[in-house]
């Protein structure tokens, strides 16, 4: 733009005019200024124009940052539909959400959010049937509904209740103490606690934690890992707490913790990226609480449920679908381990035993199923679900004698049955109220080949009077990455797109674990780019099919998703009209250095290895930016409290996508860093509705979908 400036200065009108339609073709966007950092790695030249945005304290990036928010509001803000549909937003939002109760000594504990609230509230319930009562509310913890609850774990009586706090979506929790009976809180208070594992003695006198160490006790940087395991007693200054495991392992392990109901076995699984886990495992009744290792120095998954003097493990070592064995802790040698449930053609979500119940939750074409077993394996029920959906969450107590699962689709919202496991009988408990005619739309699932011939499924979901005219407005969905699995699943605001004849389509991609750990494994590390290319497919498929066309076509994902998003930009730029790049990982060099992306390294790999410098080199969606494409228009949001993805990816690939498109006005490449906020979790329905008015406004407008 500066030329033209400069030519519009000497008076010529039509020089002026010339620099009003130039204008018009392209944003006026924020000047960004170029400090060019050279390096060569691995023999390779890299030129960094924008490695100065990376300092998100820095008073110049701030002041940058703030005019980019400005142009970006300048853009969304003046969409004619934008108070109609956030109205709409607004009354779609006020259908809440429901957690899965967790069952204690008659006392049902579990969240719950409705109409205007921001955050979810803990409740329990007495009895099954029984009232509830509000044992923890955060909305009145701060005025913008920020604080929210992270986690909980009841006590084995339900007499206590720990539970973690945090600010901002930051994630970083502090864990306190509340008794049930009085709703009051005990001194105990432990900070560092994000995502935190406990584990409740029986007789709830105190509980084995994760917690990371304290900023300032370990060099900058190295709080964000060294995660161990302590023990804490109740009334004791949680200073004190004994660490009881970590010493000396990997920084990057991710601990989780159990103890036997018995009070006798604790077991750690030591997560190793998403592909690993080693597992120890102590009697608490020796002389010394001493660790030995049940699995250590194997690439697969194991979980372990633990139920008194056995251990069922559940893995995918050998059977990538997965399979169970029972295991004696006194014989723990792996040629003792007893196989009780075979790999099968389905994938073993999960696995628990209830008393003399094991339940099992396996996926189906991405879709869940739920069976009940006796105590020699041998299925007595399949538990007949409402739809084509997806199992979110199991409740139960180890020796009860019920049940109760979460359950929701595309087209049902979030949902919680209770089983009886003596008459094998279930019942709706509870569910999420929608003012939605759900009988009006459909959900198909369709499959379509890769570029590699690899066969892969996606759902589409749509009112029921929509035609394929080739020209529908569509929002495709995808996260490909770590093991995660996409299946149908609930969400309120997407119906502000599928009630104005849109199509959502959500594709189940390699690196996911909707087929098992070959899945997975297909589309990680030096495999990465099969994911790219699957959901370049999918977009392929769904012009092909006469569903939308390149024009009506917007996409969308988060995070890994957002890697995705910025990655298919970059290769096929012309296969779409718009994208939503949520608090992505863009820079895919440089990652590994900035919050806690060093556990990530087993699922990408590291530019510091120059074997795997050489692939993640050609997919890293920063560093294959280029100049004068015309890229689709992309709105690139992220969140200054992110502590896991941090901004700066999203700012230095929006400075490099605007400096480089060729694209005009009517494709802009916007970014929009959220205060007070983080990479999702605990995002109170305030902010979630500023955020959908955004992307839903801006995909309605590139698609051309009025809202009157």
């Amino acid at each position: 733009m500066r030329p033209v400036l400069w030519l519009a200065t000497v008076g010529s009108l039509g020089l002026v005019m010339i620099c009003e339609t130039l204008a018009g073709d392209r944003p006026n966007y924020p000047t960004t200024k170029v400090d060019p950092v050279v390096e060569e790695l691995h023999g390779v030249k890299l030129v960094d124009p924008y490695r100065w945005l990376e300092d998100g304290d820095s008073p110049e990036v701030r002041e940058w940052t703030e005019k980019q928010n400005a142009f970006t509001r300048s853009v969304l803000d003046r969409w004619p539909g934008r108070a109609k549909l956030r109205q709409r937003l607004d009354t779609l939002l006020d259908i809440g959400s429901l957690g899965v109760p967790t069952p204690r000594g008659g006392l049902y504990f579990y969240t719950k959010r409705e109409g205007k609230q921001n955050q979810p509230v803990l409740l329990v319930r007495r009895g099954l049937d029984g009232k509830d009562t509000v044992l923890l509310d955060p909305n009145p913890l701060s005025k913008d509904g920020t604080i929210a609850i992270d986690w909980y774990y009841p006590s084995r009586d339900g007499k206590y209740i720990a539970y973690g706090l945090s600010g901002s979506g930051d994630e970083r929790s502090t864990l306190y103490v509340r008794e049930v009976a009085t709703g009051k809180d005990l001194p105990d208070k432990i900070e560092n606690t994000r995502a935190c594992s406990v584990a409740w003695l029986p007789d709830s006198s105190g509980f084995y934690y994760t917690r990371y160490p304290a900023p300032g006790s370990v060099p900058k940087g190295e709080e964000n890992y060294n995660r161990h395991i302590y023990f804490h007693k109740l009334g004791t200054d949680p200073a004190t707490d004994r660490k009881v495991f970590g010493e000396g392992r990997p920084a990057t392990d991710w601990p989780t913790i159990t103890l036997s109901p018995n009070g006798r076995w604790l077991v750690t699984e030591q997560h190793q990226g998403w592909a690993k886990t080693e597992v120890y495992f102590a009697d608490t009744t020796a002389e010394k609480l001493t660790f030995v290792p049940l699995v250590e120095k194997v690439t697969a998954n194991f979980d372990v449920t633990v139920r008194d003097d056995m251990f069922y493990v559940r893995t995918n070592d050998g059977a990538p679908r997965y399979r169970v064995f029972a295991v004696d802790p006194l014989k723990p040698a792996r040629d003792q381990w007893r196989e009780i449930l075979p790999e099968s053609d389905e994938v073993l979500e999960a696995f628990t035993r209830i008393g003399e119940t094991f339940v099992t939750v396996s996926m189906v074409k991405a879709s869940s199923r739920l069976r009940l077993l006796d105590k020699s394996a041998k299925v007595v029920k399949e538990v007949p679900l409402p739809t084509l959906g997806s199992i979110a969450g199991l409740g139960a107590e180890h020796d009860g004698k019920e049940l109760l699962f979460g359950f929701q689709s595309f087209t049902l919202p979030q949902s919680v049955y209770h089983i009886d496991l003596t008459t094998q009988q279930s019942k709706l408990w509870d569910r999420v109220q929608a003012d939605i005619p759900f009988d009006q739309y459909k959900v198909e699932q369709v499959t379509y080949k890769s570029k590699d011939g690899t066969p892969v499924t996606m759902f589409i979901a749509a009112r029921n009077d929509v035609k394929r005219d080739g020209k529908t407005p569509t929002l495709l969905y995808g996260y490909g990455g770590f093991n995660i699995s996409l299946t149908p699943a609930f969400s309120a605001s997407r119906f502000a797109l599928l009630e104005r004849g849109g199509v959502l389509a959500v594709a189940n991609l390699r690196g996911g674990g909707e087929y098992g750990e070959e899945w997975h494994r297909a589309g990680m590390l030096e495999k990465k780019q099969n994911t790219f290319d699957d959901f370049i497919a999918a977009a392929e498929f769904l012009i092909r099919e006469k569903y939308t066309d390149a024009d009506h076509l917007a996409i969308q994902g988060g995070s890994n998703g957002g890697l995705l998003m910025g990655a298919v930009t970059t290769q096929r730029p012309e296969l779409f009209r718009a994208v939503v790049c949520q608090v992505p990982l863009l820079d895919m060099v440089r990652y590994h250095r900035f919050l806690i992306a060093k556990l990530w390294i087993p699922e990408y790999g590291s530019a510091d290895d120059p074997e795997q410098f050489k692939y993640i080199l050609k997919y890293s969606p920063y560093h294959n930016v280029r100049e004068g494409t015309k890229y689709p228009a992309m709105l690139i949001t992220a969140a200054e409290s992110d502590t896991r993805v941090d901004p700066l990816h999203a700012r230095r690939f929006a400075a490099k996508m605007q400096a480089a498109t060729a694209s005009g006005a009517d494709r802009p490449i916007l970014l929009s860093i959220a205060t007070k906020a983080g990479h999702g979790a605990g995002k109170p329905r305030s902010k979630s509705l500023d955020e959908l008015t955004d992307i839903y406004g801006f995909i309605f407008e590139q698609v051309g979908i009025e809202v009157k």
